[in-house]
């Protein structure tokens, strides 16, 4: 999910809709926002241990100009991404600055955090339990 002036920003699901998200968020922040639980039911599977985070990740947009935007679009077909941006593919030529604590986060599972969740649980990473 992504926020815009603290509004959502959903999937646009047609080109049209995917250029009218772009010509918006041209030259503005936008927050995407990846949740993430971990629920941990070993010890008592009727009342687990949930570890639950919301991994934020700012992106800035660069102002470019609309057959650009509708290139990209064609090319990439961003349709069923929240924000109309692949940040994995082209759409990071769209992108002027992306800021947060997980990298991963913002392409999908947001691995730093599920790594940080799973040793406050207890996995064994390196073979044994910490």
């Amino acid at each position: 999910m992504a926020t815009l002036d603290g509004l959502q920003i959903g999937k646009p699901g047609t080109h049209e809709n995917a250029l009218a998200q772009l010509k918006k968020m041209q030259g503005r922040s936008i927050v995407f926002h990846t949740a993430l639980c971990v629920i941990d039911n070993r010890e008592n599977r009727f009342t687990p241990k949930t570890q639950v985070c919301n991994v934020q990740t700012l992106v800035t947009f660069r102002t470019l100009c609309e057959s650009q935007l509708d290139a990209y679009l064609r090319i990439e077909q961003p349709y069923d991404c929240a924000g109309s941006a692949k940040n994995e593919g082209l759409g990071i030529a769209l992108m002027e600055s992306i800021s947060g604590t997980d990298p991963t986060a913002l392409t999908g599972l947001p691995l730093i955090a599920l790594t940080t969740m799973l040793m406050n649980a207890g996995f064994p990473f390196f073979g044994e339990a910490v």
